[in-house]
C-alpha cells in the first residue's frame, strides 16, 4: 500500500498540472490569433507544430531517439492523427458555434465517451463525478444569448470529444520504448504537419515581432508539450475516466483567468458551476475507478 499511495498522488499531480496549463491555453491561442491575425486552425497548427518541435529538441538533447519499432512508430502516427482531428474539429465547433458551447460539449462529453467505452459497469461514484462534471459545466458556460440551431457546431465538438476519448484510451496502455515525452514529441509534431495543409488554405503567415514570437512559444512549450507530457504521464498509473476527468480543469482555469486577468465578471450562476466542478473533480480523485 504504501507504494502504491505515492503513485497514484504522482498522476493526480500530473493530470491536474495538464487540467490547468490547458486552461492558459485558450486564452494564449486567443491572442496569438489576434496578434498575428491567424485563422484558428493556423492557430492549432502552430500550437502543435512549435510544442512538437520544442518537446522533439529537449528529447533529442536528454540524448533519446525516434521511434524504432514499428509499435512505437504507428503510436506515434495514430496520436498524430488525434491532436490533429481533435484540434480541428474543436476550431470548426467555435466557428460554427460558439466558445463556449464548443468547450461545455467536447469537455463534457468526453468524460461520458471515456466511461462508456473502458468500463462495463461504473461505480456510483464515477457516476455521480461525471454527472456532476456536466452540470458544472453548463452552468459555467451556459449563456441566455446562445443561439438555438447550432446542430454542425455540436456535431464538430463530439468529434473532438471522441478524438480526445480516443486519445485518452489509446496512450493509456504504454509503447516499450516510447516515454510520454517522447509520444508528446513526436505526435504534435506529426499532428501539427497533418493539419498544415489545411491550415495554410487560410493563411499562416506570421508577422516576426516579439510579442507574437513570444506567445506562439509559449502556447506551444507550455500549454502544449508540457500540458500533454504531464497529461500521458498521469495516464500511465491512473484510469482513463480520471484523466478525462481532468479535463475540465480547462474551461475552470480559463474562466478564473478571465475573470482576474481581463475583468470579466463571472455570474452567480458561473460561480455555482465552477464550485459543482471542483466538488465533481475531488470525487473523482476520491473514489477513483479501479483500473
Amino acid at each position: 500500500m504504501s507504494l502504491v499511495l505515492p503513485t497514484r498522488a504522482r498522476s493526480s499531480a500530473a493530470l491536474v498540472l495538464a487540467g490547468v496549463l490547458w486552461g492558459t491555453g485558450g486564452l494564449a491561442g486567443s491572442l496569438l490569433g489576434d496578434l498575428a491575425g491567424l485563422h484558428p486552425l493556423a492557430v492549432a497548427a502552430y500550437r502543435l507544430l512549435v510544442g512538437g518541435g520544442v518537446a522533439t529538441l529537449f528529447v533529442l538533447l536528454k540524448g533519446g531517439a525516434l521511434p524504432r519499432t514499428p509499435e512505437a512508430a504507428k503510436r506515434v502516427f495514430v496520436v498524430g492523427g488525434l491532436f490533429a482531428l481533435f484540434q480541428a474539429s474543436y476550431f470548426a465547433a467555435v466557428a460554427l458555434s460558439s466558445v463556449s458551447v464548443a468547450t461545455m460539449t467536447t469537455i463534457g462529453a468526453a468524460p461520458v465517451m471515456v466511461t462508456l467505452a473502458s468500463v462495463r459497469k461504473p461505480q456510483p461514484w464515477t457516476l455521480v463525478s461525471m454527472l456532476g462534471t456536466v452540470a458544472g459545466l453548463v452552468l459555467l458556460r451556459w449563456s441566455p444569448d446562445e443561439p438555438a440551431h447550432l446542430f454542425g457546431g455540436l456535431a464538430c465538438a463530439l468529434l473532438a470529444a471522441a478524438g480526445f476519448a480516443v486519445l485518452t484510451l489509446v496512450t493509456a496502455k504504454p509503447v516499450e520504448g516510447l516515454e510520454p515525452l517522447s509520444t508528446t514529441a513526436f505526435g504534435c509534431l506529426t499532428g501539427g504537419l497533418l493539419l498544415s495543409p489545411v491550415a495554410g488554405w487560410f493563411g499562416m503567415a506570421l508577422p516576426l515581432h516579439a510579442d507574437v514570437l513570444a506567445v506562439a512559444c509559449y502556447l506551444g512549450a507550455v500549454p502544449t508539450a508540457l500540458a500533454y507530457a504531464a497529461y500521458l504521464r498521469g495516464l500511465a498509473d491512473a484510469h482513463p475516466v480520471l484523466g478525462a476527468l481532468s479535463a475540465v480543469l480547462e474551461p475552470l482555469t480559463a474562466a478564473v483567468l478571465a475573470a482576474v486577468l481581463f475583468g470579466e465578471r463571472l455570474g452567480v450562476t458561473a460561480w455555482c458551476g465552477a464550485a459543482v466542478l471542483v466538488a465533481a473533480l475531488a470525487v473523482g480523485y476520491w473514489r477513483p475507478e479501479p483500473r
